[in-house]
């Protein structure tokens, strides 16, 4: 997960970026640069491996200046070089940047065609000779950002230095964070405020396609339509446990909307948006040798396994078996050694995974982790890692965690397909094409959250609520009620969908909200009978689908929440995010502490 450091400011800024970095260590990174202004030009310094590398260097060869860049890069794709690492610059123009620019192929093209020349193969690269072309042409550093800006598809935050403007620094985000901090006299960007905590405690965030102008006195902040803004300056209460909220009123919120930015630096260490494949780390075991697999995990990471179960056995041919960590181990089951064991865990550190996960080891399995710690017991216990990228999470209820497990399911999936020759190359690459997109859609959904908190309202005095899904929509209901249940206190169930004829049809009436997850597809029509006979009953039906499945039912009383239109394998990832902020709006709704839920603790590391 990639970190951003900007620094305006009187002291040589340097020192202060190097130091900023390393309290980014914390999200992963390979190789890590910064650049400074001197005299009016660009300089720079990039490093392989750790920091102290990046600090090594800027020891023996001095980087002076008080403007500058800094960043923490985990390789996307091809190997980690210094050629590769941020800052990257064409000398009128330095940029830092996380997340993932979609259509930068396109853009690289175009600006080939026009005698540009590319260094690297990383998407960043595309946006310095995007701006730096505008600025060729007589442009203002503000107009060519703000042009740029309306040329990138995907998520992403940046700072950009320019040749000959001393003092003088560009933010832009679009799904991915970035706050601006105050200081006396100097001015700081960050991706976030534990990046700026020995800067400073005054922060602001930039909302959701704002960009800011930074000089060493003043942050001058406008939306995407050019239009000055304000944004509340807070203090950030940083220290190395906590993390600031930012302008959300809970954790939980903010961590819902973090979702495009973690989703698109997890899949930065997965797919090489290039060559549209998936690239995983080294594994000690050949994944066209395993012939089962098991999948053990608690609560909602179960769910993240429930969903992996479909797509290992829809598209590797594999049988998978799914099991709650806090039973397997009580039936005493027999291993046969050299089965593989997926393990899912947020934290790295839940007891009954840890405990089944040892069991495992006596019987001879592979082990796999998939964790957002690398640091932690699983992860260091395990046979081969795969780490998500959803960076701290606060709030007791997953959700940024939740998804990147999935991302990395998703892409463990794909991998495992193609090891075993179950899928097509082609095929394999219209799934890492519709995983690439998710950052932007996941953004679309977002734009749904004042249409969901009304919705909120039909839920907030229901004794029970009933979820119900198909397919991988079915883990999605289930994960749906356990979000209600967590946060709000209402009693809530999923379902899959075509179970309701034997039995909880007998719970329906005008007095039970029934939650849908439907994309369009080939399992939609049956579903969309389920709903019927919900319908048919008095049953309130709120539908999360597309524009497809919507018009495929037409008008027939239910709530809908269109949402966008996705290739099958991914919907389940999309159609996450809505139960998360239905569950939220209740929660908020009946006073309840959304962060911290009664009885309930974020890691739980006792039986």
């Amino acid at each position: 997960m990639c970190g951003i450091i900007g620094v305006v400011g009187k002291q040589q800024a340097a020192p202060r970026l190097v130091d900023s970095l390393r309290r980014l260590e914390y999200r992963g990174y390979d190789s890590s640069g910064i650049a400074t202004l001197v005299d009016g030009e660009i300089h720079r310094r990039r490093a392989e491996g750790k920091i102290e590398n990046l600090a090594t260097l800027i020891k023996n060869k001095s980087l002076h200046g008080t403007t500058g860049i800094g960043h923490t890069r985990w390789a996307t794709h091809g190997r980690p070089t210094t050629t590769n690492a941020h800052p990257h610059t064409d000398g009128k123009v330095a940029i830092v940047h996380n997340g993932i620019i979609e259509n930068f192929l396109e853009l690289r093209k175009e600006l080939m065609a026009e005698g540009h020349q590319f260094e690297t193969d990383t998407d960043t690269e595309a946006v310095v000779h995007l701006v730096s072309s505008m600025l060729a042409k007589g442009q203002s550093p503000q107009f060519a950002v703000t042009e740029t800006l309306k040329r990138l598809e995907g998520a992403f935050a940046l700072a950009i230095i320019f040749s000959g403007h001393e003092d003088f620094m560009i933010g832009a985000r679009r799904g991915s964070p970035l706050a601006v901090g105050y200081g006396d006299g100097e001015m700081f960007l960050g991706s976030d405020a534990y990046a700026l905590a020995k800067l400073t405690d005054r922060v602001c965030y930039l909302e959701e396609n704002d960009w800011v102008e930074i000089s060493d006195k003043k942050a001058t902040l406008r939306n995407r339509f050019g239009k000055k803004v304000r944004r509340k300056i807070c203090s950030s209460g940083h220290t190395g446990e906590q993390f600031s909220k930012g302008n959300f009123a809970h954790f939980m919120l903010k961590e819902i909307y973090d979702q495009p930015a973690a989703i698109g630096d997890t899949l930065s260490a997965l797919v090489n948006p290039i060559q549209k494949s998936v690239n995983l780390p080294e594994l000690s075991f050949e994944l066209a040798n395993i012939s089962r697999v098991t999948i053990i995990a608690c609560g909602t990471s179960y769910y993240a396994g429930l969903i992996a179960k479909y797509w290992l056995e829809q598209y590797a041919r594999v049988p998978v078996e799914c099991d709650i960590a806090s039973e397997f181990r009580y039936r005493e089951l027999e291993m046969e050694p050299g089965g593989l064991t997926i393990f899912i865990s947020q934290s790295g550190e839940t007891a009954d995974t840890l405990a089944a996960m040892r069991y495992c080891r006596e019987h001879e399995q592979l082990i796999l982790a998939v964790v957002n710690v690398a640091e932690s017991s699983m992860a260091r216990e395990a046979d081969a890692l795969l780490l998500t990228y959803a960076g701290p999470e606060i709030g007791v209820a997953s959700t940024k965690a939740f998804t990147t497990q999935l991302i990395v399911l998703a892409c463990f999936s794909i991998s495992m397909a193609l090891e075993k020759g179950r899928i097509s190359n082609k095929l394999a690459v219209k799934m890492c094409s519709a995983l690439t997109e998710l950052p932007s859609r996941a953004n679309e959904v977002l734009n749904n959250d004042d249409a969901l908190a009304k919705l909120a309202n039909d839920i907030l005095s229901a004794r029970d609520v009933l979820y119900l899904g198909r397919g991988t929509g079915y883990p999605i209901a289930l994960e749906g009620a356990l979000k209600l249940k967590e946060i709000s206190y209402i009693h809530a169930e999923g379902y899959a969908a075509g179970e309701m004829k034997h039995g909880p049809i007998a719970l329906i009436d005008e007095c039970v909200p029934v939650i849908i997850i439907a994309p369009s597809g080939k399992l939609f029509d049956k579903t969309s009978l389920n709903m019927q006979e919900v319908l048919a009953r008095g049953g309130r039906v709120i539908l999360l689908s597309d524009q497809i499945g919507i018009e495929k039912i037409g008008d027939v009383g239910a709530d809908v929440v269109e949402l966008p239109q996705v290739h099958p394998f991914v919907a389940p990832i999309l159609y996450t995010i809505p139960v998360q902020l239905l569950a939220y709006h209740t929660a908020v709704l009946k006073g309840n502490d959304v962060d911290q839920p009664r009885n309930l603790a974020k890691s739980v590391t006792v039986e």
